[in-house]
């Protein structure tokens, strides 16, 4: 079940967000994630929309929208590959006639999800966080 985020929800989502992000993002060293959770706590999170996608009483998913852009959207690696993320997006993009996103240029399976779901390339940029390349990426609907 997709619902809105509470703030009840924080610590899973962070837990979800890191785990997630550190097997993802596997060419970048987990210190680095680790020393944005605190950002991803007080920042990123307050700032975006964003919903939680739970089975028996387990946040397994989440995505963030901060206006059109889609700034996160993760699913617990135990949970991956059962059609969550594809769920995820689907009511993510109802939300929006245009939603944007940026994605590691060398975490390809992500890449191969968004454009299996219609998503096109706008650009390539380097992340100022982390100085690995990435693709800006549009999906108008």
């Amino acid at each position: 079940m997709i619902r809105k985020y509470q703030e009840n929800d924080l610590a899973c989502v962070l837990q979800l967000w890191l785990n997630a992000s550190i097997i993802a993002h596997d060419f970048i060293a987990a210190e680095f994630w680790e020393s944005q959770v605190d950002a991803m706590r007080h920042v990123y999170i307050p700032a975006s929309e964003s919903y939680v996608f739970e089975m028996k009483n387990e946040v397994v998913g989440f995505y963030a929208l901060n206006e059109n852009h889609l700034a996160a959207l993760f699913v617990a690696p135990e949970w991956q590959g059962q059609g969550i993320g594809t769920q995820l997006l689907a009511h993510a993009t109802h939300r929006s006639e245009t939603l944007t996103l940026s994605v590691y240029k060398e975490n390809q399976a992500s890449y191969q999800f968004y454009v299996s779901h219609g998503f096109k390339v706008v650009r390539e940029q380097r992340d100022i966080h982390t100085g690995h390349l990435e693709y800006r990426m549009c999906l108008e609907r």
